[in-house]
Parts: C-alpha cells; structure tokens; sequence
C-alpha cells in the first residue's frame, strides 16, 4: 500500500504540478487587472526611441547635412531617406522573428531591447563623429538596425502581457508616450539648432540608452526558456522570416488601411510651411506664428485623445469603429483648407486631424494586436504593420509632389485627394472580419 503523502510534502508538489512554460501570450481569464506596468513599460519605451529618432531626422539629420554639403543637401536626404527605409524594412522583419525565437533566462524581448539601446547609442555617436556623405549614410543605416531591435520587440510585449479585454486601455498607454515622442522630439531637436547640433545627437543617443533598460525594468519579462524551441526548418523560415501568407486577409487591410491614413496626415505635413506661404499667403512671421499654432494644436488634441480612446474602445468592445471614426476626422481635417485660403482652416485641420490621430494612435495598435495572424510571430508580425508608419513617411512627401506638380503648383488639390486617401483607409478598416 502507498504511503499517504504528508500535507507539508503535498503543498510542496502543488505548485509544481500547476506551474507551466510561458506560453506567449494571456488570456482574459488569467489577467482579471489590467497590466498597467505593460503599458508605462512600452509608453516610456516607445518615448526614448521615437523622440530621439525624429528629433535627429526631422531636425539635427538635415542641420548636419547641410553644414558637410549644402549644395546636394535635397538629394543626400533622399538618399538617407531612401537607404534607411531599405535597412529599416529587414531589420523590423529579421530582427522581429528573431525576438519570436528567442529562448533565454531574460525571455524573447529584453535581449533585444538591451542590445537595441546600446547599439543606437553608439551608432549615434558614430554618425555624429562623421563628416562624409558616405560614412553618414552607412552609420544612419546601421543605427536603423538597432532602431527596429527596439521597435519590433517593445509592441510585441502588449500582445505577450496583455489580454484582449485590456488591449485598448495598454495601447491608450503606450500612445500617449508614442504622441509626446513624436513631437516633443522633434520639438526638442530645434533647441540644438545652430553650433550645438552635436551636442543635440549625443543627448539623443543618451535618451536612446536609457529606451531599453527603463522598459525591461519596469515591465520584468520571465523566461521563455521553457516555450518550444524550434528547428530550422523551410516552414519555420517561411512562418518566422516571411510575410504572413495563411489567414492573414485581415492583417494586410489593418496595413493598407493604417498606412493610407498616415500618408493623408504626412502629405499634408510635409508641405504645410509651402502651404502657409503659397496657397494661405502668409510671411515668414505669419508661417513661424501658425506653424506654432498648428503643431501645439495637434500635439495637444493627440495627446488628450490618446488618453480617452482606448478605455472607450474596450467598454465598447469595439476596435474597427473608433479607428474608422479616427480616420473619417482625419479625412474632415485634411479637406478642410479647400474651403477658404484663409489661416484659420489650417488651424481647423491641426484641431480636426489632431483630434483623429489621438483616437488613431490609441486603438490602431490594439487592432493590429487583434489581426495577428499567429500570435507566435508577434514581434515580426507587428514589425511588418509598422510598415505603414515608415512607407507612409516616404509616400506623403511624393503624393504631395506628385499632386502639386501635376496641378502646376497649385495646392488646392492637395486636400481633396488626402481627404480620399484617408477614407479609402477607413473602409479597408472596416473590412476587416476577426476584430469586431
């Protein structure tokens, strides 16, 4: 007859019976609160990466090139531009699987993020040390492969830790560093203007440091070492390195429709200081004063936006409707300047589109979470969906040209086209089938 177990030696097997291998991913059952670590992990995350990057490129990047060579400024920019989208594009799919496959004490992200931060640290640094054309670009695409090591990995962590009923309130989260990155970035670029944009790329480089090691300790990744290893094999290649090719109908309208949207914004964007002066009229001061007006307003509207959206779109269980919705006032904003050449429309679009890309920037994320065709591949997955924000800042600019060229230099029919452009991205939006 077997000995009945004592209680002391029947609680110590307990636990062991019921602990299993991280599997990747959490249901709504086992997270009754939601992961508010996650979401100031990737807020703070997605703040240290996208500010620093955007304060170089939108403002240090071309201060630099037009000290080492003002003449051939435009096209050294096209082809920084052009490069980088190339090295930015592989690395978001190889280094995202990567990050999917890695089994390690630290789990499948922190490795990444780690090595991501020191490596845009020193490549920073490389690229600030620099003074020719040929060197700029190689440091500038190195530094965007350790860019996407930060990037691809930090979203995947909102689809490992968060379960579906709180993926609105965590991407709300996380928008609201994405939307203080986006422009207090570029807003604290322009302080190092002048003789200090050196100074200005080592500080970006330092913020980019700290990107990886606040975000694992905030967010405690346990191990992956007890997920399935897997075997190099043609179809784990095809699954872990390749664009998604079975079920994934939804995944690629989520892209299409969300990189329509971003090109509407940044076509009218990148050519607002053109429009403030030719099509509304105004001087330099007027241009600088407006300019003002209009980036504050958009900051501002996003952010107050970002908070809000999110938690409304998980009381309503519903992620098709506020982003389409998002992309309607998008749409409404960008058409509005055809109704007068007067200043005030274009503060109307800051106010309006503003307003649009706050609710867009906290649900969109969650809805791309939702459309994962295997949640296996987050981090490479999510790396291809983030496509759309890079593809659209390389596409606004030429829809933009491409529109007031063929109209003569006109830019009136700038807004009408955007507007379309935004709802033709609402309505693959609403296609959509898996995510209500």
């Amino acid at each position: 007859m077997q000995a009945a177990q004592s209680p002391q030696s029947a609680q110590a097997v307990r636990p062991a019976q019921s602990a299993r291998p991280w599997s990747g991913s959490v249901s709504d059952g086992e997270q009754p609160k939601a992961p508010i670590k996650i979401g100031i992990a990737t807020a703070l995350g997605a703040m240290l990466w996208l500010g620093p990057y955007l304060g170089v490129n939108a403002v240090l990047l071309p201060a630099k090139v037009q000290i080492i060579d003002p003449t051939n400024k435009a096209s050294i920019i096209a082809l920084l531009s052009g490069s980088a989208m190339v090295f930015a594009t592989l690395a978001n799919i190889i280094i995202g699987g990567m990050s999917d496959l890695t089994r390690s004490r630290w789990g499948r992200r922190t490795p990444w993020l780690i090595a991501g931060s020191i490596g845009c640290f020193v490549m920073l640094l490389a690229f600030n040390a620099v003074t020719t054309v040929p060197l700029l670009v190689v440091t500038w695409c190195v530094y965007q492969i350790f860019l996407n090591a930060l990037v691809a990995p930090l979203v995947a962590v909102i689809a490992d830790r968060t379960a579906p009923k709180h993926r609105g309130l965590i991407s709300s989260i996380y928008a609201f560093g994405y939307v203080i990155g986006q422009y207090g970035g570029q807003l604290l670029g322009a302080q190092f203007l002048g003789p200090k944009i050196g100074t200005g790329i080592i500080v970006m480089s330092v913020l980019t440091l700290l990107c990886g090691p606040v975000a694992v300790v905030i967010m405690r990744e346990q191990s992956s070492l007890g997920m399935e290893k897997k075997r190099f094999t043609w179809n784990m290649f095809v699954q872990h390195f390749i664009f998604p090719v079975k079920d994934c109908r939804d995944f690629y309208l989520a892209l299409f429709g969300k990189m329509l949207v971003n090109t509407a914004t940044t076509a009218i964007m990148a050519y607002q200081l053109y429009i403030l002066s030719d099509y509304i009229g105004l001087g330099t001061s007027g241009q600088q004063k407006y300019v003002s007006i209009i980036s504050m307003l958009l900051m501002v509207t996003a952010i107050v936006m970002s908070i809000v959206a999110g938690p409304i779109s998980d009381r309503i269980h519903s992620r098709k409707l506020p982003v389409a919705f998002a992309a309607l006032l998008v749409a409404i904003g960008v058409a509005m300047p055809m109704v007068s050449n007067a200043a005030w429309t274009m503060v109307v679009y800051g106010a309006v589109a503003g307003l649009g890309m706050g609710i867009f920037f906290a649900v969109d994320q969650a809805l791309n979470i939702e459309v994962l065709p295997n949640a296996e591949n987050a981090a490479k997955d999510l790396g291809i969906l983030n496509l759309a924000n890079t593809g659209s800042q390389l596409l606004g600019p030429l829809v933009a040209a491409a529109i007031v060229g063929a109209t003569g230099g006109s830019y009136y029919g700038l807004f009408p086209v955007c507007a379309v452009v935004s709802l033709v991205g609402a309505a693959l939006i609403m296609m959509i089938k898996r995510v209500k």
